[in-house]
């Protein structure tokens, strides 16, 4: 791969399984060999303690958000938390400011690009695992990687969601004269209901170029989450493991088809 493939994982609609996705879909690329950097943006730290580093989210600065403000002050290696399975750059308590601080800053959505051109010749992907809204935070990840995983549940609250977002990411497109690309739908959490056929079959018609990965409610899937490793790295079977595998691979192979000359 040539340079780092950028994507962010996000939905601004709480409780969607952001996290597990953006996780597991970490934990496949590493799988396939790939070198990791994940980024947790939401100041809640749910990736972060969730990756077992819950000591970084309460630690002393400099921290991301010092990193954010002026990349050129802080010493970003001293960031990077060491994962099996990737590395990490962790979100911290002080991420909880992070909207405020940036809205007062000089081009304030471009923070995390300059952060990831300095710290991604390391790596093959970087993953961003965005908060649960919309705002300065998200508008940085989807400035910086230009590519969308947007994990969404199988019920009709989605559809408003996914509405919400398209129209905002289509604003803060033409504000900066970029384009955003969906790569992945990914329905989680699926249940076997009469109700979630029926969003999976809008999915397909609302989104019928972007790949619709399906991810059925797993307990696996929360006990992975618990012990800190994506389903890859534990010994239990996960059916799951397949769907991220299948999601790795294509987004692998769109970017290659990608860079090859016209």
């Amino acid at each position: 791969m040539a340079g780092s493939a950028r994507l962010c994982v996000t939905n601004q609609k709480g409780g969607v399984g952001k996290t597990t996705v953006a996780i597991n879909l970490a934990g496949a690329l590493n799988e396939r060999g790939r070198d990791v950097l994940f980024v947790d943006l939401d100041p809640q730290g749910n990736a972060t303690e969730g990756l077992g580093l819950l000591e970084a989210y309460d630690a002393d600065p400099p921290t991301l958000l010092d990193a954010l403000v002026d990349p050129t002050d802080v010493d970003l290696d001293d960031l990077v938390y060491d994962h099996p399975e990737m590395d990490i750059v962790a979100s911290n308590v002080d991420m909880n400011a992070a909207d405020s601080t940036l809205a007062r800053q000089p081009d304030p959505e471009t923070k995390l690009d300059a952060v990831l051109t300095e710290l991604e010749t390391d790596y093959d992907v970087v993953v961003v695992d965005c908060p649960p809204y919309l705002g300065l935070v998200t508008d940085n990840a989807l400035y910086a990687t230009e590519n969308l995983v947007i994990p969404a549940l199988a019920e009709p609250t989605s559809k408003r969601s996914l509405e919400l977002l398209f129209d905002y990411v289509g604003s803060l497109e033409m504000d900066h004269d970029i384009e955003i690309e969906p790569r992945a739908l990914v329905a989680n959490r699926i249940e076997n209901t009469k109700a979630a056929d029926n969003m999976l079959e809008w999915f397909d018609d609302a989104l019928p170029d972007v790949p619709l990965y399906r991810v059925r409610k797993r307990v696996a899937l929360q006990r992975a989450f618990a012990d800190g490793k994506s389903v890859f790295a534990v010994e239990e079977n996960v059916d799951m493991e397949s769907v991220f595998a299948s999601m790795a691979e294509q987004l692998e192979d769109e970017r290659a088809t990608e860079e090859v000359p016209a």
